[in-house]
């Protein structure tokens, strides 16, 4: 008898999931609490394109029906015009984890997207009404609460009999539905949730299925048609606000509403870049459509890890849009290639080159050496709209005598510490006895250190004195210092909202918020007691910035005396210059107010005391 697990002709057991509720739960958890907008809008955008048909029509609006027969309890549908589905298929392709209509690979389709990001959403369940050859089918994909498995709900059926689907009559056919097409029902985790209600997480309450399908996709496919209700809530006749929405993606938006735009070649990828027309459409169209400045990955028209408002700005920086980024947008799209193969995760949240994640860091680098000239056109034109003085010189005079101590000094343990420093692991290469002696010191003593010994082990010991080789050594310690304000257009609203300043590492650059209350309210201070003489105004902002100025700037090249040792390590540095952390500095007020009355004292005159 043939031992059929070595046999020739044998087939492997098939791996199978004993507890697939539990995989789908931890598995949702990865998607964006969106995600299934996007799932189910691909899986129509697909359905239409394989009816072969030139164009098609997909609809996100409120399942009516459902709205009228049960109590005004509002959920949410997806219909489309695609190929659609019997009911024979619907068990086959829904109920199944990993299955679908397309061929599966890495670089295409999964088959898992909409059972992870929309079942796991909708415990109560997807009702999926589908028609094919003029023929209506329905199905009901539910998490059964009971087991907390996920799968078809048994349907009773008109004559008596149960099935995993039935058929269904004409009457709740869409009307967009002709021969053939799909309709999906999302209800909630309960029957009576308000799945039309926009999800946590989601920017806009009336508008958030068609901003983060505009936001997610670049382009629409030729062919295709895609409309979100907005203003469901309104009455039906109110057609100014209850009303469906085009989806258009951001490609049409930004070819529309920018001046300039171009292309930058970077390792293994492209970075597209669009300047915006400075109008009112920056903020006027962000309830629908991404319209001020942001930055995203870009693969297959569809964008991936978007980042707008406060990280959006962050990422533009990194870029060197130091200035003017509200009308800046970049979208760097990763190359497949033989070099590099670009996949996204399960749950398509995530981007990646050869299972890493994307190389933001570096194509930052890379874009900054190759700036357009009209993004530094832009910069320009910002800054030059600020006369207002960085103060850097006087900040440099103050300084200049007590450099030395901003050199810090090497770290040692405390002397009452039980751990010994060997001064003789100090000797580095030269002549080869010596190296020999160091190579038998090693051997003798022990490399003390912890577990495992020193890094490098044996090597260690021939360490450079110089340091890091092949990084340049700064030569300016003193970053350029820009106030930034409101007012006088360098700063938009939003950006450093209530905080005092933000440090650019890799450009060496200092932020100051003109707008931050410790500054007005010290500059506020000391108007009122000198008065609104002549001149005044400008001499007491200039002290106050110049002396609030320089704790930033002794406070960032302190913190970064502290690099290349042992126990700062470089989050640790990025944390002590954060945002907050160059609040925190400022916060302090006694000894720039007691520099300030110094000051104005000698240029205004000591105060008259009544």
């Amino acid at each position: 008898m043939k031992d059929p697990l070595h046999s020739g002709d044998s087939k492997t057991l098939p791996l199978t999931v004993s507890n697939t509720g539990f995989l789908l739960d931890r598995l949702g958890q990865d998607c964006h609490p969106l995600q299934f907008l996007r799932e189910l809008t691909q899986n129509a955008i697909e359905a239409i394109r394989r009816t072969g048909e030139k164009s098609g029509e997909i609809v996100w609006d409120v399942d009516w029906t459902s709205y009228e027969l049960e109590s005004g309890v509002y959920k949410l549908s997806i219909t489309d015009t695609g190929d659609g589905m019997t009911g024979d298929e619907m068990v086959r392709y829904i109920n199944q984890l990993s299955s679908s209509l397309r061929q599966q690979s890495l670089s295409g389709n999964y088959g898992v997207g909409a059972k992870i990001a929309a079942a796991t959403r909708n415990h109560a369940g997807l009702i999926y009404l589908s028609w094919k050859t003029g023929q209506g089918a329905m199905i009901h994909l539910w998490r059964d609460p009971t087991t907390g498995q996920y799968g078809l709900r048994h349907i009773e059926r008109p004559d008596g009999t149960f099935g995993h689907h039935a058929a269904v009559e004409d009457d709740v056919k869409p009307e967009m539905i002709r021969n053939h097409g799909t309709k999906i029902i999302l209800y909630g985790n309960t029957e009576s949730a308000d799945t039309m209600k926009a999800p946590e997480g989601a920017a806009v309450q009336s508008r958030w299925v068609a901003k983060y399908l505009n936001s997610r996709y670049f382009k629409i496919p030729d062919g295709i048609t895609i409309l979100a209700r907005e203003g469901w809530e309104f009455p039906r006749s109110d057609s100014d606000h209850n009303k469906l929405r085009t989806v258009t993606g951001q490609a049409i938006y930004l070819d529309e509403h920018s001046e300039s735009a171009g292309t930058v070649s970077l390792t293994n990828a492209v970075a597209h870049w669009w300047i915006l027309k400075d109008e009112n459409a920056i903020g006027q169209n962000s309830g629908f459509i991404e319209s001020a400045g942001h930055m995203s990955a870009l693969y297959q028209n569809e964008l991936y890890e978007l980042a707008g408002g406060r990280a959006g700005t962050a990422r533009l920086q990194l870029f060197g849009v130091i200035l003017g980024h509200r009308r800046v947008v970049i979208y760097v799209e990763p190359e497949s290639n033989g070099e590099a193969r670009v996949t996204t995760n399960t749950a398509r949240t995530q981007l990646m080159i050869d299972n890493m994640p994307l190389p933001w860091a570096e194509w930052a680098a890379e874009f900054r050496d190759r700036m357009p000239q009209e993004i530094e056109a832009l910069i320009e034109a910002v800054a030059s709209g600020s006369e207002s003085p960085d103060y850097s010189e006087a900040i440099r005079d103050r300084l200049k005598d007590i450099l030395d101590l901003y050199k810090v000094s090497r770290y040692r343990p405390a002397t009452t510490s039980d751990v010994l420093i060997d001064e003789s692991r100090k000797a580095r290469g030269g002549e080869p006895h010596q190296v020999k002696e160091a190579i038998a010191r090693t051997r003798t003593a022990g490399l003390s250190g912890p577990p495992g010994g020193a890094a490098g082990g044996v090597y260690s010991v021939f360490l450079k004195k110089d340091g890091t080789p092949g990084k340049p050594v700064r030569p300016d310690v003193f970053p350029t210092i820009r106030w930034i304000g409101l007012k006088e257009g360098t700063r938009e609203a939003g950006e450093l909202e209530d905080r005092a300043a933000r440090f650019l590492i890799e450009q060496n650059e200092l932020h100051i918020n003109a707008d931050f209350r410790v500054f007005i309210d010290m500059i506020d201070r000391w108007k009122k007691e000198y008065g609104d003489k002549p001149g005044v105004m400008e001499v007491v902002q200039e002290s106050v910035r110049s002396w609030f100025g320089q704790e930033l700037v002794e406070t960032v090249i302190g913190v970064q005396a502290l690099k290349d040792s042992k126990e700062w390590s470089v989050e640790d540095i990025e944390r002590a210059i954060s945002e907050e952390a160059l609040t925190a500095a400022v916060m302090s007020r006694y000894h720039v107010n007691n520099q300030v009355k110094r000051e104005l004292g000698a240029k205004l005159g000591k105060l008259q005391v009544a």
